[in-house]
């Protein structure tokens, strides 16, 4: 008891140290800059679109700095008169995987994005930054920003419906996770919270959501369609909603995404949250995740448990696909000579910043993907959708296959770090 007291006694500063370093620079809302990420396979620019006060702010205020280095992209905010970095984030998005499809070739395009920070008190200058192929960071854009600014967009909220599903405490020290509804009519709204509840149930009865769930707040937000489903492109199918979700991203028939972010933003905002999930009201097999960014699955599949939970894998703790052989768009998507940044994967270039800490002695590195090992952490070769050169740390998992039990456990630690990142 002495010793716990202790702990206690020597963490109390630094969490007050941390909460004043809130109060001094940020108020308790957000501040949301809007941006294109446009280019091509060799060039990205940003442009921007416009910077929106939103009424919540439901991230951490201890957590300011972000201690992961995950992510495609990061963006920073840095006190404008002191140069004081108060505030980063790492995100990654569906532009930098189209720029790996054989059509960033030949032309360019643009995805919707958007920075969301502590509205801050003071001028701050806003940073963003692109991962290169050698791993390191790049900034491509920065832009000064004074919070008095009229042309900052002051407009009412969007207000919809609500319910919460779970409720365990202040945004401020909870996973906040906001579910919206995708091609759910007004007159679906009860098959919406049922389905929301039915996949909240799928996460937390998943390790570590299950042990964790307690750090956790959910609350599904009813956003009505026009029309029931989804667009499938490939079947000619075409439906009214309000997210205007699609299967056939990068002409992959499972892979359902949105590229009204915008949207999808301004809906969300009527709620503090950390993490985006849209749920969309179909029977079909899909779904597709990013780090930072949105989640998306489908409802009623009967893999959508499985789904569900890969997802926000992806989305919430920036884990990496352990599986090698299913069909994908991408091409030369990792740099086999650096150590790619997700934590469950690695090239073994610098193998002493991942897992190897939670390898047994006796354990062969790499290690042979055989049934003596089934159940056994280790170094085996085979994903992030190469067979070769890519190594993972279970013979199956979660992240790899929607047969595996659950995660394994280098992804259960990797997940642990980042609920506590969010909830003390």
């Amino acid at each position: 008891m002495k010793l716990k007291f202790s702990v206690i006694l020597f963490l109390l500063p630094f969490m007050g140290l941390a909460q004043h370093h809130y109060n001094t620079h940020f108020k308790n809302n957000t501040l949301r800059f809007d941006f294109l990420l446009g280019g091509n396979k060799d060039e990205v620019v940003v442009y921007p679109q416009q910077i929106k006060e939103e009424p919540y702010w439901g991230g951490s205020k201890t957590n300011l700095i972000d201690s992961f280095n995950y992510g495609s992209y990061r963006y920073r905010v840095f006190d404008l008169k002191t140069n004081e970095l108060i505030y980063s984030k790492g995100f990654s998005t569906l532009f930098q995987e189209w720029q790996t499809t054989a059509e960033a070739k030949t032309g360019n395009k643009t995805f919707y994005q958007a920075a969301h920070v502590p509205f801050p008190k003071n001028d701050i200058r806003l940073e963003i930054d692109a991962r290169q192929w050698d791993g390191t960071f790049k900034t491509i854009f920065e832009t000064t920003i004074n919070p008095k600014d009229y042309f900052i967009v002051r407009e009412n909220t969007l207000h919809f419906e609500n319910k919460t599903i779970v409720q365990n405490g202040d945004p401020a020290t909870k996973v906040d996770i906001v579910i919206l509804a995708e091609g759910y009519t007004s007159a679906e709204i009860k098959d919406f919270y049922y389905d929301a509840e039915k996949v909240s149930d799928y996460l937390f009865d998943v390790e570590p959501f299950k042990s964790e769930k307690a750090n956790f707040n959910v609350t599904a937000v009813f956003t009505p369609s026009s029309e029931t489903g989804t667009d499938v492109p490939g079947e000619h199918i075409y439906k009214n909603t309000y997210f205007n979700t699609s299967y056939y991203t990068f002409n992959l028939p499972r892979y359902l995404t949105t590229a009204d972010m915008k949207t999808v933003y301004d809906a969300a905002a009527c709620i503090p949250y950390d993490q985006i999930y849209v749920l969309v009201n179909t029977e079909r097999y899909g779904g597709g995740g990013f780090y930072n960014f949105v989640s998306v699955c489908t409802a009623d599949n009967e893999l959508s448990k499985q789904v569900f939970v890969h997802e926000f894998g992806h989305g919430f703790a920036g884990l990496g696909d352990e599986y090698y052989n299913s069909a994908v768009a991408y091409e030369d998507f990792y740099n086999l000579e650096i150590e790619p940044w997700e934590p469950n994967i690695t090239t073994l270039v610098d193998f002493d910043k991942k897992w190897k800490n939670m390898i047994d002695t006796d354990t062969p590195v790499p290690t042979p993907r055989k049934d003596k090992y089934k159940n056994t952490v280790g170094v085996y070769e085979g994903g992030g959708y190469m067979a070769e050169g890519i190594y993972s740390p279970y013979i199956d998992c979660r992240m790899k296959s929607n047969v595996a039990e659950g995660f394994c456990p280098v992804c259960e630690e990797a997940i642990r770090k980042v609920i506590r990142f969010y909830s003390e």
